[in-house]
């Protein structure tokens, strides 16, 4: 369990979609794929947010509340706020959260990133590193040459990546550090080849073959965006698509075909096991965008983002911003910490599944969802232990429901079923039942087997 902030009973939603199970017996022999579970852990190490952590008005005490509350187990950062980084070991060792550690909107000085890196790999807080945030909207000038943002060149965003790789990976303290991409290399207006981790052989780019940018791709894959706006079914499943069929600002509009220039990346089967991250994605409060909403797509971004191939995924924001101007709800919590909805759900969602070790061995479990529709999708986790959850989810945001029946063609001795939407403790449980039937609508179940 998390401890931090009081669980604040009187913010409960009670939902309205009721679960319906049935203890079933097959009627005729079926043919029930075997599926392999994932760690457990590793999807909750996959969970993160965006934090100033002790600046732009939050503190770190009030941060340290939060993400223990939440069970976020990792914040993107940099030294562009001017955060020591001994708030940043602090809060890992109060939390066990680690870093993404960047340079962040505008920043050149690789000596001052690679000295905080090296603090926190020392402390064990060091997650990877991380180059500039969305240089299209932050240019840089680096080593007397301007790139980005009005720039008519990114020559030298490229040539700043390229030396931060270069210099973590020959540096022997952090050379094992994974080194996330820019973000927003889409926006790239001449073929300097930042679409590529590493630019292969014929490429024809400006910056020459064998150029090494990053260990990952890494998007601000926000699930609304000017191009699919409003409230969609399926909104976090398809913002996580890593190929051409994803609505929004994703994996192939910055590594397939760059989305200002067309620039020719990786094709659909090279992008389908990418090496990939998330360090931006969320969504602000609107008439339609209610605290219930957000959170049901805050739960559904982790699961669809883990789902599909993303190894971690931040969302903007722990805490509403209070120096930016405009709609500023894109966080867990608002202006005086309160929690919203969305901080409710996940933290029931990271407790139920709460685990730090990783299985010896992967086991896996026979089971079929006939018929599954496709805005349900499902994820075989499996806990230290051994214990199998089965996460459900269904992305009937704009309405409706769907009656799945989740069939494992032998008895199960015990399954407990939760509904994070309701509490971290289980609303049912069946014992030697061979099938389960949920109505699903909006939100998870997790099957806990």
């Amino acid at each position: 369990m998390h401890r931090g902030i009081p669980y604040p009973f009187g913010l409960v939603a009670i939902s309205c979609v009721m679960l319906f199970m049935f203890v079933g017996s097959s009627g005729r022999a079926q043919v029930i794929p075997a599926v392999k579970a994932q760690s457990d852990t590793a999807f909750l190490d996959s969970i993160g947010v965006n934090s100033a952590i002790s600046r732009r008005g939050e503190t770190l005490p009030n941060t340290i509340k939060c993400v223990k509350y939440l069970g976020v187990r990792w914040i993107r950062s940099g030294y562009e706020s001017d955060i020591p980084v001994s708030d940043l070991i602090a809060l890992h060792r109060a939390t066990g959260c680690k870093f993404s550690y960047g340079l962040l909107s505008g920043g050149t000085d690789l000596t001052r990133l690679l000295q905080g890196g090296r603090q926190l790999a020392a402390a064990g807080a060091l997650l990877a590193f991380e180059g500039n945030n969305e240089p299209n909207n932050w240019g840089v000038t680096y080593k007397g040459e301007q790139g980005g943002g009005k720039a008519d060149t990114w020559v030298p965003v490229a040539k700043l990546q390229r030396d931060l790789y270069k210099a973590v990976k020959s540096d022997p303290l952090l050379k094992n550090y994974p080194v996330w991409s820019i973000t927003e290399n889409g926006a790239e207006k001449d073929n300097v080849g930042l679409q590529f981790l590493t630019i292969p052989q014929g490429a024809n780019c400006v910056m020459p073959d064998g150029t090494k940018y990053a260990d990952d791709a890494n998007c601000h894959n926000y699930f609304t965006h000017p191009s699919w706006p409003g409230l969609h079914d399926n909104q976090t499943w398809i913002s996580a698509d890593p190929t051409s069929a994803c609505r929004v600002d994703g994996l192939y509009g910055n590594y397939g075909v760059t989305w200002a220039k067309h620039f020719k990346g990786y094709d659909t089967m090279q992008l389908i096991p990418l090496p990939r991250v998330t360090t931006e994605t969320g969504i602000t409060l609107d008439q339609t965008i209610t605290e219930r909403i957000q959170g049901l797509l805050y739960m559904s971004v982790y699961l669809a983002q883990f789902k599909r191939g993303w190894s971690h995924t931040a969302v903007y924001l722990l805490r509403d911003r209070t120096d930016e101007a405009g709609n500023q709800t894109f966080g867990f919590y608002k202006p005086d910490y309160t929690p919203r909805l969305a901080a409710i759900y996940l933290h029931n969602l990271t407790t139920i599944l709460e685990d730090r070790g990783k299985p010896n061995k992967l086991g896996s479990v026979k089971y079929s969802i006939p018929n599954e529709p496709d805005t349900v999708h499902d994820l075989l986790l499996q806990k230290s232990d051994g214990q199998f959850d089965l996460v459900i989810w269904d992305e009937r945001f704009t309405g409706g429901e769907d009656e799945v029946k989740v069939d494992f063609g032998k008895p199960i001795r015990s399954i407990k079923v939760y509904d994070p939407t309701m509490g971290a403790t289980p609303v049912s449980s069946v014992h030697n039942a061979n099938s389960i039937n949920l109505k699903m609508s909006d939100h998870p179940f997790i099957l806990e087997l």
